[in-house]
């Protein structure tokens, strides 16, 4: 009985985000809804006045939070001072870019394990310096889960404890589709959404430029379109800022089709998969995405999902899918179940993290169940 109650009932330390629309939050939510006490320290918080401001915070991008390392050793033993009448089992850090080496070994006076996930890229080239603090603490956590492959190489040469691949994932609470789709407002609906920032150096913009030329009904919602350089041209596609909650579930459900796009400053392309992955098929969209390994491990081609190499056959694919009501809604029935059978919800993910930390719990559990 202890082990099933350990199980299903631990104290969680979740250093991560706060932010009610952030997928940090999401994640703290599921472990609360697998019957645990979660606790969330939010760091970004506690720091936000060095991390917002223009200067201060592009300096500490840029070099990987080593000048916040100080105050972030500071917040941390004061966490441990507020935590020590009664600890934690377990130290969940999100992300973890701003935990340096000295701050994440202080975490292990409380004596249980550390598990950082992660589901940026921290080892590529895109963000630059960014996560320079947390590469060197990876041999301070029990174990580390990433979404990316070529992450998961270089964090074994980095001496990591452990590590453990993860899918992206969708929430089944923040994500759950409207239950009638009459009640998705009407100025989410639309032929074919992207939902999605322009990101300087990728070429989202072009792309869907060319999408528009093969006379594909494009809608954008998304943050920063203002500042591509064709932005004349993606205007009239254009229809909002970025958005969370249900006005991005209603923009995704109340799509035809709605396009995945992977970030092109990640690691090995041709296993990359991304949130819009398992989010669209979840909340009741059909995915139209780059055609990769994973996507393919994912979904059955054609069946559950459709995919493209390039503008010209994702081109074709929107005009097939838009002109067969019949096909298109079998496929994206199909990818709604597909996606509710696999492992792909922050719970799914949350649980078999556990399972990796406490293996003897989980057994015990199971058994008992």
């Amino acid at each position: 009985m202890d082990a099933v109650r350990r199980i299903n009932n631990i104290r969680i330390l979740y250093i991560g985000s706060a932010l009610p629309t952030s997928t940090s939050r999401h994640r703290a939510g599921a472990l609360g809804r697998l019957s645990h006490e979660v606790i969330i320290a939010d760091p970004y918080t506690a720091f936000s006045s060095q991390l917002r401001g223009r200067l201060q915070g592009a300096l500490h991008y840029r070099s990987g939070f080593r000048l916040l390392q100080k105050g972030v050793c500071a917040w941390v033993e004061n966490l441990g001072r507020e935590h020590a009448p009664n600890p934690p089992g377990l130290v969940w850090v999100n992300s973890g870019e701003l935990l340096g080496y000295k701050a994440t070994v202080m975490l292990k006076r409380f004596g249980c394990p550390i598990v950082l996930y992660n589901n940026d890229d921290p080892t590529g080239k895109r963000d630059g310096r960014r996560f320079d603090s947390l590469l060197k603490a990876l041999p301070a956590y029990d174990l580390c889960a990433v979404r990316n492959p070529h992450s998961l190489a270089k964090f074994r040469q980095g001496k990591a404890s452990a590590d453990y691949r993860v899918w992206m994932s969708y929430d089944e609470i923040a994500h759950r589709p409207f239950d009638n789709p009459a009640d998705i407002p009407e100025q989410f609906r639309s032929e074919v959404a992207f939902v999605g920032a322009w990101i300087p150096g990728e070429r989202r913009d072009k792309f869907l430029l060319e999408l528009k030329e093969r006379g594909v009904p494009v809608s954008i919602w998304g943050g920063a379109w203002e500042k591509s350089p064709n932005w004349r041209n993606i205007k009239p596609l254009w229809r909002g800022p970025s958005i969370w909650g249900r006005d991005y579930v209603a923009a995704l459900q109340g799509a035809k089709l709605a396009i995945g796009m992977l970030c092109h400053g990640d690691g090995d392309l041709r296993t990359s998969h991304t949130r819009r992955s398992v989010e669209i098929p979840y909340v009741g969209g059909l995915l139209c995405a780059e055609r990769t390994a994973d996507h393919l491990t994912m979904y059955q081609e054609g069946v559950e999902a459709v995919f493209w190499n390039d503008a010209d056959e994702c081109a074709a694919e929107c005009h097939r899918l838009l002109g067969d009501d019949r096909l298109r809604e079998r496929i994206r029935a199909a990818g709604a179940e597909r996606v509710r059978q696999g492992a792909f919800g922050n719970e799914a993910v949350c649980r078999e993290i556990l399972l990796r930390l406490f293996p003897a719990e989980g057994v015990a559990a199971m058994a008992a169940a």
